[in-house]
């Protein structure tokens, strides 16, 4: 299966539980559709090497409007996807990437201690919105 990458997708790693409580928190905010991935899938692998990205599992990708963001860049597009007061939190692109993603890295090695791992989910009318590597987009 090939993405439709004019979509918003949200890649994540599966077997974090601070990722998968991130993906809920997202679910519960998002204006419109956002698409769920697993770093773990072969759909996620087959995307990012097509944009000659090396998958990190502590790393958060966003893929809108063909082009794919990640770290703390990726965080920040994600706040644009989602309702009020969320979209406030671009003001934070006036902080230099190194800095925005030093903190990242810093929460993102930590991640596994901050939420224990649990599968996640999805609500029935939600469930359309998370691509497996049979999906059908």
């Amino acid at each position: 299966m090939e993405l439709d990458e004019s979509k918003k997708i949200l890649f994540y790693d599966g077997d974090c539980g601070f990722c998968n409580s991130s993906v809920q928190f997202v679910l519960k905010h998002k204006k419109n559709n956002i698409y769920f991935v697993t770093l773990q899938s072969k759909l996620a692998e087959k995307s990012m090497s097509k944009n000659d990205i090396t998958i990190k599992m502590d790393t958060l990708y966003f893929l809108n409007n063909n082009r794919i963001y990640s770290k703390s860049s990726a965080a920040l597009q994600i706040s644009k996807q989602l309702k009020f007061p969320y979209p406030l939190f671009l003001a934070f692109y006036i902080v230099p990437p190194f800095i925005r993603d030093g903190l990242y890295s810093f929460i993102a090695k930590r991640r596994h201690k901050i939420k224990n791992g649990f599968c996640l989910l999805p609500e029935a009318h939600d469930k359309k919105l998370f691509l497996t590597d049979h999906s059908q987009l």
